[in-house]
């Protein structure tokens, strides 16, 4: 089941790097300034912890502009699933 909410970006672990198109985060950052975030992040919460695993170029953007959350669909998983994700 997942769930919508506001999420402080700080509490968001980020496993694996990411690949960064720098022209498609300055886009994000415009748009993101302008009008908000259209496309919540999708994160897996396992253990009472936050994890991203896509989203890198919004959560990026975010993080640029100096915002402290973001909005977030969140989908509790359990261990084997969440193993799945790390592979």
């Amino acid at each position: 089941m997942k769930k919508r909410v506001t999420v402080p970006i700080e509490s968001i672990n980020r496993p694996h790097e990411s690949v960064i198109d720098e022209g498609k985060v300055d886009e994000l950052m415009r748009s993101i300034s302008e009008i908000g975030l259209q496309e919540p992040v999708d994160l897996i919460e396992f253990d009472g912890k936050y994890y991203g695993f896509n989203g890198c170029h919004r959560y990026t953007a975010h993080k640029r502009l100096g915002r402290k959350t973001i909005e977030a669909n969140i989908r509790q998983v359990d261990r084997a699933t969440f193993r799945l994700h790390l592979m």
